[in-house]
């Protein structure tokens, strides 16, 4: 007599988890770094244009609290979001300001005469270098960040090569291409917390095709 077979029930594989969102520890820093990069490079780039040479010693305080220290934190938190762009620019433009402060309250007064255009200009040398790979690097990101970057580069090698040869023209033109690039980070810094705040792209900036 033939047998018939019983069939075995067929268990239901459960669907695959879906992978877990990523939660970040800390909020977005970038638009605390980005304002506190566009408050100090306007104080400093009016005393530049010398509209308001004063504002010179306002540089000074905000390089060592808002542009220095609140830029270092800001790079910090980039680190713990694996941001590494924003994490090397924050870090390195936050020790821009610190730098600066100490190099003209302290550095400079005991440097000759002779040798200050010397001193400044190989020291912005070495940031217009600096400045110009992460500009490169922004061409991978967003339009608002491209143009912040550009401008800065054409800053800092028009400051560069004023300082080097004592020339306040080039130094005054490098100011007024600071405001521009505090203008433009700025808006960079309001369109990172106005579309966080309202989850939708209220201010553009621009993300780049990859």
């Amino acid at each position: 007599m033939a047998t018939i077979g019983v069939q075995e029930p067929v268990e239901m594989q459960e669907p695959p988890a879906a992978p877990p969102s990523v939660a970040h520890r800390v909020a977005d820093p970038g638009p605390l770094g980005l304002a506190a990069f566009a408050m100090t490079t306007f104080a400093l780039s009016i005393a530049n244009t010398n509209v308001w040479a004063p504002a010179g010693d306002t540089a000074l305080a905000l390089a060592l609290v808002y542009g220095g220290s609140i830029q270092v934190l800001a790079g910090m938190w980039e680190f713990a979001r694996k941001n590494t762009f924003g994490a090397l620019a924050f870090t390195s433009y936050g020790a821009f300001w610190i730098s600066y402060y100490v190099l003209a309250k302290f550095i400079l007064p005991g440097v000759k005469a002779a040798d200050v255009p010397t001193v400044v200009g190989v020291y912005l040398l070495g940031w217009t270098i600096f400045t110009f790979y992460l500009m490169v690097t922004t061409l991978r990101l967003n339009v608002a960040l491209v143009v912040v970057f550009v401008v800065l580069e054409v800053t800092f090698v028009l400051l560069t090569i004023g300082n080097f040869n004592s020339q306040e023209t080039l130094i005054k033109v490098g100011g007024w291409c600071g405001v521009a690039t505090a203008a433009a980070a700025w808006y960079t810094s309001f369109a990172g917390v106005i579309n966080e705040t309202f989850k939708k792209s209220v201010l553009p900036v621009g993300p780049l095709t990859r």
